[in-house]
């Protein structure tokens, strides 16, 4: 009996993966904020993907899901979109909304 309890919840705890499917996090910069330069850095980390697009173009992650790119913002409103998807095609995607305020 114990030794059932021990493969199920073994089973469920690497099972978690697929249930759960991508999961996207972004450190850096904040939902709304404004800026006055540019250029400016996305910062984060995606759990869980086999892949990982920046506005529909592939960027890389590191061993730990970590990754850092730089992009260039129009003047006045911008929409930013990271979309990543896992092994067994599960979908995510997240969007920024950024302002970038030239003087």
């Amino acid at each position: 009996m114990l030794l059932g309890l021990i493969i199920v919840g073994y089973s469920l705890f690497q099972a978690q993966k697929l249930i759960y499917g991508p999961i996207i996090d972004v450190y850096t910069p904040e939902n709304g904020a404004t800026y006055n330069q540019t250029l400016i850095e996305i910062e984060g980390r995606a759990k869980n993907i086999s892949h990982i697009n920046l506005n529909d173009r592939p960027i890389f992650t590191d061993k730990t899901g970590y990754f850092k790119e730089k992009i260039l913002l129009s003047p006045g409103y911008n929409i930013i979109k990271l979309s990543a998807e896992d092994k067994f095609n599960k979908y995510t995607e997240k969007k920024l909304e950024i302002i970038l305020k030239e003087y």
